[in-house]
């Protein structure tokens, strides 16, 4: 599945598309700790946090991660949005919170195939 139609099926809110809608997804992961997020996320998946600091982008960055999805209806800060507009990360948001979200993106993902992980 491409980033673009998870956005499209999810009624994300895109706050920043980044450097490539048309990546193909390779799962879904969701945590707010940063350390566990650079030990176990792979490269193009979506991550699903309520953490709204410019470590998350550093984070994303460093593991090439496809998308970062804000919960609760947050915006992002001014400083995490101008720093992922400078590294090329999508960050995109909605109003559900991390389970429902989470589940959402599991099941759009095992319905093209796309598995999780």
């Amino acid at each position: 599945m491409k980033l673009k139609e998870l956005i499209e099926q999810l009624n994300l809110t895109v706050f920043e598309p980044g450097n490539n809608l048309d990546r193909t997804l390779s799962g879904g992961y969701a945590s707010d700790l940063l350390s566990d997020v650079m030990g176990y996320a792979k490269h193009d998946m979506v991550w699903v946090t309520l953490q709204n600091h410019v470590n998350i982008i550093a984070v994303a960055s460093l593991k090439d991660i496809a998308a970062i999805i804000l919960v609760h209806g947050q915006e992002p800060a001014r400083d995490v949005l101008d720093r992922a507009k400078e590294e090329g990360i999508t960050l995109l948001g909605t109003e559900s919170d991390t389970f429902r979200i989470s589940a959402d993106v599991y099941m759009s993902l095992n319905q093209h195939g796309t598995g999780s992980r």
